[in-house]
């Protein structure tokens, strides 16, 4: 790990401002496929944030790695609404029978 929180928090605010910018960049055409694409980054943050908030060293860590959690099952989980909800466009619709 780092050991100067300053460039710890450097480059959590630097994340920060670079994934703001790519996804601000994206054609809004392009956002449910790729929700659909990142349920699996999000997959892997909920295993990193599982080590964190299992980690008992600090109660900080315990704490951001559940929030972490929190929100990459909130995301995941949106995503596959999303996802199953885009997927549902593309299937042929019934007629109603007439009687």
């Amino acid at each position: 790990m780092l050991e100067n929180p300053a460039a710890a928090l450097t480059i959590f605010v630097l994340a920060i401002f670079v994934g703001f910018e790519v996804i601000a960049k994206v054609p809004p055409l392009l956002h449910t496929p790729l929700m659909s694409g990142s349920n699996a980054i999000s997959g892997i943050t909920i295993v990193g944030a599982l080590l964190a908030a299992g980690h008992e060293d600090a109660t900080i860590s315990t704490a951001l790695g559940f929030v972490a959690i929190v929100f990459a099952m909130i995301n995941v989980v949106g995503g596959f609404l999303v996802t199953d909800r885009m997927l549902g466009m593309f299937k042929k619709k019934k007629k109603p029978e007439r009687a």
